[in-house]
């Protein structure tokens, strides 16, 4: 298989509509019912291959909690999800449902979120998983003082599992996250069906 090959197949699989609706029915006090949308975004849009992504909890899927913009590349054997913020971040809310709302993105407004690209490996045969980039650089924000974020993330063709976590960057305690252990997504809707070749020239 060649690099470009490897690289359409990850998208594909990166490309779908997951929800942790069993994960939030089974465990409702722990779990809230969240649904991800990683959308491919025309060729034209970014010139290269890239993501509209979204999350936001099910009651509420016009008030997405976060999104981005994602150019991928791949470097050597890691498949890198860059992240961009925007501007009119609340123009583009729902689009995971509507994509006709992406038509308002103003690429001239992406601005890259330093430290916080997403590296991912092929561990098995179309299973990946992805980390933040090393260096400990992509800070958010959380009551008043920046951590640093810890994200991981195990995605196939049908399941995506992910634990984020933010540590204070002079002692390294974690701040915020999961204390009830991974959210559990599993795919609902393939959104990678129409990717090709062409897509990554």
């Amino acid at each position: 298989m060649s690099s470009k090959e490897a690289l359409l197949r990850f998208a594909k699989t990166l490309a779908g509509h997951y929800s942790n609706f069993e994960q939030s029915q089974d465990n409702p006090k722990d779990f809230a019912h969240i649904n991800i949308y990683f959308r491919p975004l025309p060729w034209e849009t970014l010139k290269g291959p890239g993501f509209y992504s979204e999350q936001s909890y099910d009651h509420d899927p016009w008030s997405p909690y976060r999104q981005g913009i994602h150019r991928l590349q791949q470097i050597q054997d890691i498949f890198v999800v860059e992240n961009f913020g925007f501007a009119d971040a609340l123009r583009l809310a729902g689009s995971g449902q509507r994509p006709e709302l992406l038509r308002s993105l103003k690429v001239e407004s992406l601005t890259p979120r330093c430290g916080c690209d997403m590296h991912f490996h092929e561990v098995e045969t179309g299973c990946y998983r992805g980390e933040v980039e090393p260096g400990h650089k992509c800070l958010v924000p959380r009551d008043g003082q920046w951590t640093y974020l810890i994200s991981e993330v195990d995605v196939d063709s049908t399941t995506w599992v992910s634990r984020d976590r933010g540590f204070d960057p002079e002692t390294h305690a974690q701040k915020w996250g999961s204390e009830h252990g991974p959210l559990k997504f599993k795919r609902v809707t393939s959104l990678g069906d129409s990717l090709n070749l062409d897509w990554l020239r």
